[in-house]
C-alpha cells in the first residue's frame, strides 16, 4: 500500500509550503517507476486538505482539497504549512483538531515553515526541539516559551515530530522522509531531478554566514565581506576595529548590538562555513585549516564539535561526493 501523505493548508498559506513537499513525493514515485520499483502502485498518495474544497494561498493562486471533515483513514505523514494566514489558522478549532489528531495516528507529524505554530498550539512541541521560519523566531519564542527552539537548522526530527525551516526548507524535510522510507538512492534521484541539494543536513544552518550576521541598517557588510576575503590574516578584535573605523570599546559594544554576537563569533562562524565548503568540495582538513585561519587542525576540530556535533573528517566523510 502507498504510504498516504496528507499536507493542510489554510487561506492565506505560503504555496510552495504545501507544493514543494509535495513535489517531493511525486518525484519519488516517477523516480520509483522509471527504476521499475512500482511493481504494485506509488509509494506515495498525496493529499491536500483543508476545511473547504478550495483554498487561495496568499501568492492568490488556489489549491483545490479534501475536506477535513470527510472520514478516512489516519495518513502515514500529516504536514502542516505555514504562511501569513497561520496566526488566523490557529484559532481554528477544526485545524488544532487536526493536528492532535494526526499526530496521534500518523507514524509522522511535521510542520513547514510557520506551520510550526499549528503544532505548537496544539501542545505537540512542547519539552521539543523545533525549528521554525528565522524571520519569526522571536515571535514563536515568545508564544511559545515552552518549545526548544532552534534558530539555525534546516529541519528538526525530534521523534516523531518534524518540523523545518522556512518555506524551501520544507523540500529538504520530504527528502529526508524519502530517504528515512526508501533509501539515499532513491532520494538523491529525485533531488537530481529537482536540481536542488539532497545532502543539506538537518543540522546546516538555513542561510549563510554572511546573512546571519546581516543587520537592517547592514552598518557592518563591507566589514564581512573583507573578513570572508582575509581568513588567513590574524582578525583580532583591534585590526577589526581598525577596519571599521571605530575605537575598540565602541566597536564591540556596537557590534554586538547590531549582530547579536561578538566580533570573534563572527569571525568564527564565517570560518567555519568556508571549511564546510573546502571540506565538502575534497579539501584536506590540514589544507583547510591552513586556509580559514584557524591556527591549527585541532582548534578547527573544537569549533566544528562545538558547532556542528561533528568532527571536521566526519563532516567530509558525510558531505563530500
Amino acid at each position: 500500500m502507498p504510504r498516504r501523505i496528507e499536507i493542510l493548508v489554510f487561506p492565506d498559506a505560503q504555496l510552495l509550503d504545501a507544493t514543494g513537499p509535495a513535489q517531493v513525493f511525486a518525484s519519488a514515485n516517477e523516480m520509483a517507476l522509471r527504476s521499475a520499483h512500482l511493481e504494485k502502485g506509488p509509494l506515495y498518495e498525496i493529499a491536500l486538505v483543508a476545511e473547504m474544497a478550495e483554498v487561495t494561498t496568499n501568492s492568490g493562486i488556489a489549491l483545490r482539497c479534501a475536506l477535513l471533515s470527510e472520514n478516512r483513514p489516519a495518513p502515514d505523514t500529516a504536514i502542516a504549512v505555514g504562511g501569513s494566514g497561520v496566526n488566523a489558522a490557529c484559532s481554528r478549532p477544526a485545524l488544532i483538531d487536526w493536528v492532535r489528531d494526526r499526530a496521534i495516528h500518523a507514524r509522522r507529524m511535521a510542520s513547514v515553515c510557520s506551520g510550526a505554530f499549528l503544532l505548537a498550539q496544539a501542545g505537540l512541541l512542547d519539552g521539543r526541539r523545533a525549528v521554525t521560519h528565522w524571520h519569526r523566531y522571536d515571535e514563536f519564542a515568545g508564544r511559545f516559551p515552552q518549545v526548544r527552539l532552534e534558530r539555525d537548522p534546516i529541519f528538526v526530527n525530534d521523534g516523531n515530530i518534524w518540523t523545518s525551516a522556512g518555506v524551501t526548507a520544507g523540500i529538504d524535510l520530504a527528502l529526508a522522509m524519502v530517504e528515512e522510507d526508501h533509501g539515499r538512492t532513491l532520494a538523491l534521484a529525485v533531488a537530481r531531478e529537482l536540481v536542488v541539494f539532497l545532502k543539506r543536513p538537518g543540522g546546516q544552518s538555513q542561510f549563510s554566514a554572511p546573512l546571519r550576521l546581516q543587520t537592517a541598517d547592514d552598518r557592518f557588510s563591507d566589514l564581512h565581506a573583507w573578513i570572508s576575503a582575509n581568513l588567513t590574516r590574524p582578525l583580532t578584535l583591534d585590526t577589526l576595529a581598525d577596519r571599521a573605523g571605530m575605537s575598540l570599546r565602541s566597536f564591540a559594544r556596537h557590534y554586538r548590538q547590531r549582530t547579536g554576537r561578538t566580533p570573534a563569533e563572527a569571525v568564527e562562524i564565517i570560518r567555519l562555513e568556508r571549511a564546510q565548503g573546502l571540506l565538502e568540495t575534497g579539501s584536506s582538513v590540514e589544507v583547510t585549516a591552513r586556509k580559514c585561519g584557524f591556527g591549527s587542525t585541532e582548534t578547527m576540530r573544537r569549533v566544528f564539535l562545538r558547532r556542528l556535533g561533528v568532527g571536521p573528517k566526519d563532516w567530509q566523510e558525510r558531505f563530500h561526493d
